[in-house]
């Protein structure tokens, strides 16, 4: 599950805000358990147990079913990550551009694989052939088992301007048949042909639907993944604001045409469970791949 700081996230706030529902939580992480057993646990009375419930239950942070008499509660998250507002350098001048995720320029992918639109799958699933469909233009979700895809974007920095700092921002996930919550892979980027560094996805998220995910994708499947912001700078790469690898601007060629970004599951990465890249209409960030580059 992954938050922000708007109103729309307080009611998991809210939940947690209780020493009591911690306490649930805690309990609930080792197995299922009824109103009665939580209660025997807590030594609290089973109506107060259940209020306690039904605050969880509405964050989405605990699903409730009917079993005989009972009512059995279990964990419906195991993650969560609450994104801050980052300042970047308000004084630099910047050239932005952002790529559609179905825009890729090369590719070669092994399935499980596949393209999706607003309205449906583009092609068929699990078929390599149609990433070179026509149609993969309208796509906001494409995944793929192992493999590469490599977009091209326009480099506008003009003589006389100094780059600064280049960020890549992305949303990102592992890529499973139908999904699988605990799924590392190891996701590689590079950028104009120079590895920047390696990224483990801790999964392939279905336990909520994504925000922004369109109501024709199955509850089961994909459902959005975790925002990246690789930031390369002229004293090393950062990832999500933390050091990530030695890779500096001057290790990059930054006087070509373009940009060249890959996203890579190497064959002999040490985790391959594929990658999937989320877009604009899918996923819990209604953004598709940016490109910044900061200058002076």
């Amino acid at each position: 599950m992954q938050l922000d700081l708007t109103e729309t996230s307080l009611p998991v706030y809210e939940a947690l805000a209780s020493p009591v529902r911690l306490k649930i939580i805690q309990l609930l992480s080792g197995q299922p358990m009824s109103v009665q057993d939580l209660a025997g646990h807590l030594d609290l009375s089973s109506a107060i147990v259940t209020k306690h419930l039904r605050k969880l239950e509405t964050a989405g942070l605990i699903v409730s079913k009917r079993v005989g008499h009972q009512k059995i509660s279990s964990l419906h998250v195991d993650t969560i990550e609450v994104k801050f507002p980052q300042a970047i350098y308000p004084d630099f001048k910047v050239h932005q551009t952002t790529i559609p995720v179905g825009h890729y320029t090369e590719y070669s992918v092994q399935p499980s694989c596949g393209l999706a639109g607003p309205d449906g799958y583009i092609g068929k699933v699990d078929n390599p052939k149609f990433f070179m469909f026509p149609e993969r233009m309208n796509a906001g979700m494409i995944w793929f088992n192992d493999g590469y895809v490599e977009y091209r974007t326009p480099n506008f920095l003009q003589r006389g301007e100094h780059l600064e700092m280049l960020d890549l921002s992305v949303e990102l996930g592992s890529e499973f048949p139908f999904s699988n919550n605990t799924w590392p892979s190891d996701i590689t980027f590079s950028i104009n042909g120079k590895e920047i560094g390696t990224w483990r996805s801790p999964g392939d998220f279905s336990d909520i639907r994504g925000k922004y995910t369109p109501d024709w994708v199955p509850d089961n499947v994909n459902q959005y993944g975790i925002l990246k912001i690789l930031r390369v700078t002229d004293h090393g790469t950062y990832l999500d604001g933390q050091p990530f690898t030695d890779v500096c601007l001057d290790d990059l060629p930054t006087d070509q045409e373009t940009w060249t970004i890959r996203f890579e599951v190497k064959k002999d990465a040490k985790k391959s469970g594929g990658c999937t890249i989320f877009g604009q209409g899918f996923g819990n960030h209604d953004q598709n791949i940016a490109l910044s580059a900061f200058y002076s």
